[in-house]
């Protein structure tokens, strides 16, 4: 195993907020699976949980050495969570036809939040 590529991203959570209330239905289909929008909302801080996902999303097509591209939709990367809230990403689409051509099987992230920030770090691994 050998690490492909690694990235990083910061939001300002209000940011996010912004746009939550200014386009929230669009935003939401545009930027997030189903599963996401159900995990954040069912937070206190709904904000928050989506900024940390939408800079776990950025972090990836950093990893992935992409950036946002035409083809890749923002709905081709999907943070989940497992049992006990460690999260992990799916890769669909676009996203999961760029990983297979550069021998990507895995991606880790680590994403962390506070009131103001969200920040996420991507590592993206791949074979020999």
């Amino acid at each position: 195993m050998r690490v492909v590529g690694i990235g990083t991203d910061i939001i300002e959570c209000e940011r996010i907020s912004r746009m939550l209330s200014r386009h929230r239905e669009s935003f939401e289909r545009m930027v997030f699976t189903q599963s996401e929008n159900q995990y954040c909302s069912d937070h206190k801080n709904s904000q928050q949980h989506y900024a940390g996902r939408w800079a776990a999303k950025e972090a990836v097509m950093k990893a992935l050495g992409t950036g946002w591209v035409a083809g890749l939709a923002w709905t081709d990367i999907e943070v989940v969570n497992q049992f006990g809230g460690k999260p992990i990403i799916n890769l669909h689409n676009g996203a999961a036809k760029i990983a297979q051509q550069l021998n990507i099987n895995e991606i880790q992230i680590s994403i962390t939040h506070c009131e103001s920030h969200a920040v996420a770090f991507a590592i993206a691994i791949g074979n020999l």
